[in-house]
């Protein structure tokens, strides 16, 4: 083992997150799919999102391949501001499915990868809103 002579006063960390412009250029790719219904007054629907990455060659430096894809949708699931956003995206779907305003919405977001495409699904629960 080798003896150090001098040390670092610094502790340094390298940290990976999603590009700010990843959620605007992720959702802007994604192919959209929702089903839902209302069952008296509660709407139950789930939307997807999918992202093919190779369809997004032109617009990004990182390869569009599995592990791309992997560390995305890894990434995704932590970074409030993709949630946010997915949550709007399915929230303006269920309103559009059940045909009016809703209340006290139950949003739940997954995401995963299968090869170089994301998918991200977003169940919701919620109660039609009373005027």
């Amino acid at each position: 083992m080798a003896m150090a002579r001098r040390v670092s006063l610094f502790e340094r960390e390298v940290t990976v997150r999603l590009a700010p412009v990843a959620v605007e250029l992720l959702h802007g790719a994604a192919r959209l799919l929702t089903e839902g219904e209302m069952a008296g007054d509660v709407y139950t629907g789930s939307t997807m999102l999918t992202v093919d990455l190779a369809k997004t060659i032109a617009m990004i430096s990182d390869s569009p391949d599995s592990t791309t894809a992997q560390r995305v949708a890894f990434l995704y699931a932590a970074d409030e501001r993709c949630r946010t956003h997915a949550r709007r995206v399915a929230l303006g779907e269920a309103r559009r499915l059940a045909g009016c305003e809703l209340s006290m919405p139950n949003v739940d977001v997954e995401s995963r990868a299968k090869g170089p495409e994301i998918h991200l699904s977003i169940n919701v629960e919620a109660q039609r809103r009373n005027a």
